[in-house]
């Protein structure tokens, strides 16, 4: 739905009424012309297309998140859950807990009393854990997390191939001096994004700078402070990779503040693909986090019964747009 939105010039909630068909809004015959053609152009399929009839009627499955409202991924990721429930003829039903043991514990058992067909539990921040005693009681797979001894199935992303993929593409236009904004260090996803980016260099022959590692806090704040102290440091950079696309925000506010003009004057690669990536001056080439594809998973991984106790790291894939090219050498 993102790509029909950005390739008809109208936000996502404008393509699903249009999709929905819902003729009381007043959007203009423009407009749903525009929507229309973007989606056929890009093939798209509305969610609960093509899904097969089922007799039986229709099943439950459990979501359980700590957090929703803290970040936009665990959206996407429950969307990516309810397309491929509703494909097999399956609802997801969605609990916050705010990471509550008695919430969960609470929630859990209702589920059990509803004899939902599983349950998928996840986490906002991609992290190690310890899944509580009460899960066991049902199909289970664990989102954007993995317990500490194994009983799971999970999947989380694939973040030290993540960041290596992007060093490799900043190395392929020819820098050499790459530095590294990462995001808190006890954060799971900073640390394997910084062992991808330090495996890249390795693999290129290129020496790892400690002067060259900066850390951030996720946040512009953290990005543009970082870029400050790289930018006075003995050695500069001639690119810049942050660990993720608000530290590039951040990191393009310092740039410009020193005169410096990214993606001429210097290089700067983010992660995760947030919206803003695409709106930055110049666009900003990124990492795409696969929270959808890691929800559809979930789902397929419950309803399939052949499954086994796995940990899948989903592939994030590289989006190149400006930023990490330099054209006044």
């Amino acid at each position: 739905m993102k790509d029909v939105a950005t390739r008809a010039g109208v936000s996502q909630s404008t393509v699903s009424f249009v999709m929905n068909g819902l003729e009381d809004m007043r959007i203009s015959r423009e407009t749903r012309k525009r929507v229309m053609e973007a989606v056929d152009a890009l093939g798209y399929r509305p969610r609960g297309a093509g899904r097969p009839p089922k007799a039986s009627g229709v099943g439950v499955i459990g979501l359980l998140f700590d957090e929703i409202a803290t970040s936009s991924f665990a959206a996407i990721s429950i969307e990516g859950a309810y397309e491929a429930a509703w494909k097999a003829n399956n609802i997801v039903e969605v609990a916050m807990t705010g990471g509550n043991p008695e919430l969960e514990a609470a929630i859990l058992k209702k589920w059990a009393g509803d004899n939902v067909i599983g349950v998928i539990y996840g986490s906002i921040l991609t992290r190690e854990l310890t899944a509580p005693d009460s899960l066991s009681r049902h199909r289970a797979v664990l989102l954007n997390c993995h317990d500490t001894d194994g009983r799971y199935a999970s999947v989380v992303p694939a973040e030290r191939r993540g960041g290596k993929v992007a060093t490799e593409a900043l190395i392929a236009q020819g820098y050499r001096r790459i530095a590294f904004i990462s995001g808190e260090p006890w954060m799971e996803a900073s640390d394997q994004r910084m062992e991808g980016y330090e495996r890249a260099l390795r693999a290129a022959r290129i020496p790892v700078d400690p002067s060259l590692i900066v850390e951030g806090n996720f946040l512009p704040s953290g990005g543009r402070a970082a870029t400050l102290d790289l930018m006075k440091g003995a050695t500069r950079p001639d690119a810049i990779f942050c660990a993720n696309d608000l530290t590039a925000v951040g990191c393009y506010e310092a740039l410009k503040e020193l005169g410096e003009m990214p993606g001429e004057t210097i290089a700067v690669m983010g992660y995760d693909d947030q919206e803003i990536a695409q709106h930055l001056a110049p666009a900003l080439s990124t990492v795409l986090l696969p929270h959808r594809e890691m929800g559809q998973w979930c789902v397929e991984q419950l309803l399939d019964e052949t499954r086994t106790r796995t940990q899948n790291r989903i592939e994030c894939p590289l989006i190149l747009r400006s930023s990490h090219q330099r054209r006044n050498r």
